[in-house]
């Protein structure tokens, strides 16, 4: 059995017992792994493998936005699509154009949103998802993505404006 063979099996077995906001944290940080990977397959010149995990991201990012629930969502599922449209967007420039600059770029904007999940998911009471046939309803969203704040509004959508 490989290191990646473990290392799924544990991330599968991990997510079937997570909260559906620790599933959401749980994609953020395949995202980030993604990148972390292209990035350093950038640099050692590994392109198959670049591509495959920029690939990935994408895919990923695309469940998240897929399970964006906007009936109680609100403002902050509205947010979160325009935010993960912006990052797929920047993912397929990598593909074309690949730069450390930005990988680290999409790196940055992911982090803290990651975190900002992680931290609601501490503070939610503990609810696993059932394995079968639920599905991950984002009605959630890291508090700068809903604010009626203009200040904390601007922040994120800095962040993701080319």
């Amino acid at each position: 059995m490989t290191y990646n063979t473990i290392q799924s099996a544990y991330q599968q077995s991990s997510a079937r017992g997570a909260t559906s906001i620790g599933q959401v944290v749980a994609l953020y940080d395949t995202i980030l792994r993604d990148l972390y990977r292209a990035q350093a397959a950038l640099d050692s010149n590994r392109v198959e493998t670049r591509i495959f995990e920029l690939n990935h991201a994408i895919i990923v990012i695309g469940e998240l936005q897929n399970v964006l629930d906007f009936e109680h969502g609100g403002e902050a599922a509205v947010r979160l699509k325009s935010f993960y449209e912006v990052a797929r967007t920047m993912v397929l420039e990598i593909c074309v154009a690949p730069s450390e600059q930005g990988l680290k770029r999409l790196i940055d904007i992911f982090l803290p949103v990651r975190n900002a999940w992680k931290q609601i998911s501490e503070t939610v009471p503990s609810n696993p998802v059932r394995e079968s046939s639920e599905t991950v309803r984002v009605s959630m969203a890291p508090a700068f993505l809903g604010s009626s704040s203009e200040e904390t509004r601007e922040q994120p959508a800095a962040l993701w404006r080319g």
